[in-house]
């Protein structure tokens, strides 16, 4: 079975999310299972990886959109080192910048990304099994494989959507429309939702399966997905939940290069407090308190607006009984009012940026993790931090919700039920009691390390999705 995964990021080559960490796993653990052929195509980014590792161009060709001609490169990484093959795709003054996201052509960009995917594919003749197309960034590949003239080569490819996060969508204007492929005009609805063409919906109406990240995810999408709601009831017989795994040769704290003190289930109690003794005196804060953390994206869905009152209220309440470490970026004002918080409090401190090596360090030292999420459709931080021994703190939604149980039902974890500063506190300091009992809280960090979040049996449910 050859499977072609379509995505705008793949850990370690280019990464904002978890969507790269899911795309950079996923593949490698299918590969594992018998006869399963797994491939990631993605855009070129000037970034390290691309200029460390070695490619062959194994295509070059050109695509119109519109009145534009493009040309098309793409470029094959020689050594599989990721445990995939690997294919970049390059289009010069498109996609060959510096970030995933953040451009005013975003819309003519994927377009072009995913004209170019099936162009390639159609020209070299290669069929494969199944394309996967994850989130809106390739939402529109299965309107295009069965639709539009050029790829009747493709015609009947089996075709899997998976919705990372349903906040994004895509949508653009019907000006748009004549940078597709050329269509029969009458399938128009199609691409349309709400008087926009809307890749996201698109991939929900025409790929043969569809995916969320967890059941909690999937359950919440009915009643709450940006205005369609409707759609994804209409099409609930095609849509599955499954919930993501964790790189568990990546994560690993035994064996990580990015710790200053390696450790495992016999010996966390120990060196993870070396961490711990580090990372405080590097940012000046007070190793013999409990350590609260939050990594991640400033983002309202995130709940990071709520961080900078939950770190000077916290703190006030607690009477300094506790620290704070923030890293992330991403809102401007958020960050401003982080380091303004940075001069003000010395039980807190921030890092502003996307640092991944300091993200392992951060989950290797701290006691509790911070998610106060009001949308997480599966979250990985969670699974992350327990790997390391750390209670994860988190909103009562979606994944998060199918991940940790509160430690008052047996579970891993502190839950609280609304993404506000007041329950967010009330769990904060539910942990400060759990880390004063210290027999407890060994127990905690011991039994957490047991989770299995491997990718194994989510590969295994995603290849019965193929085959069904």
């Amino acid at each position: 079975m050859i499977i072609y995964h379509l995505s705008t990021e793949c850990y370690p080559v280019a990464k904002v999310g978890g969507l790269a960490d899911v795309v950079g796993a996923l593949p490698k653990y299918q590969n594992k299972i018998k006869d399963v052929d797994a491939k990631v195509v993605m855009p070129w980014y000037n970034k390290s990886f691309a200029y460390d590792h070695e490619f062959d161009v194994v295509f070059d060709g050109f695509i119109h959109q519109g009145q534009n001609m493009l040309q098309v490169l793409v470029m094959k990484e020689r050594t599989n080192t990721l445990g995939f093959e690997l294919f970049l795709v390059k289009i010069p003054g498109l996609l060959d910048r510096e970030n995933p996201y953040g451009y005013q052509d975003e819309s003519f960009q994927f377009l072009a990304f995913q004209h170019a995917i099936l162009h390639w594919l159609s020209a070299m003749k290669i069929r494969p099994d199944v394309l996967h197309c994850h989130d809106y960034h390739t939402g529109l590949v299965p309107f295009m494989v069965e639709h539009c003239h050029e790829f009747q080569f493709l015609k009947g490819v089996k075709t899997i959507g998976t919705i990372h996060n349903g906040e994004y969508q895509g949508m653009m204007h019907w000006d748009m429309v004549h940078y597709l492929p050329a269509f029969d005009h009458y399938k128009w609805g199609l691409l349309d939702w709400n008087g926009f063409i809307n890749p996201l919906a698109s991939m929900i109406k025409c790929t043969h399966a569809f995916t969320t990240v967890s059941e909690g995810y999937l359950e919440e999408l009915f009643v709450s997905f940006r205005g369609l709601e409707s759609l994804v009831r209409d099409e609930f017989g095609k849509a599955y939940g499954i919930i993501n795994g964790i790189d568990t040769d990546v994560w690993n704290p035994e064996t990580d290069p990015m710790l200053d003190f390696n450790f495992n289930k016999k010996n966390v109690l120990k060196i993870k407090k070396k961490n711990k003794q580090k990372l405080c005196k590097e940012y000046g804060l007070n190793p013999d308190l409990p350590l609260f953390a939050f990594i991640g994206r400033f983002a309202t869905e995130k709940g990071a607006d709520l961080l900078p009152e939950v770190v000077w209220r916290s703190i006030k309440q607690t009477y300094g009984a506790l620290n704070i470490i923030i890293l992330g970026s991403g809102n401007s004002y958020i960050e401003d009012k982080l380091k303004e918080l940075n001069y003000v409090y010395a039980n807190f401190a921030s890092d502003i940026g996307y640092k991944e090596h300091l993200s392992h360090k951060i989950y290797a030292s701290a006691d509790f993790l911070l998610m106060p999420s009001r949308v997480e459709p599966c979250g990985l931080n969670q699974m992350y931090a327990m790997r390391y021994g750390t209670v994860p703190v988190v909103s009562y939604t979606g994944g998060l919700r199918d991940t940790v149980k509160d430690i008052s039902t047996g579970g891993s974890g502190l839950n609280f039920t609304y993404p506000g500063v007041d329950d967010i506190i009330h769990a904060m300091i539910r942990g400060l009691a759990i880390y004063n009992q210290k027999q407890a809280m060994d127990d905690l960090v011991l039994s957490n390390m047991n989770f299995d979040f491997a990718w194994e049996k989510s590969a295994e449910k995603y290849i019965a999705l193929y085959k069904n």
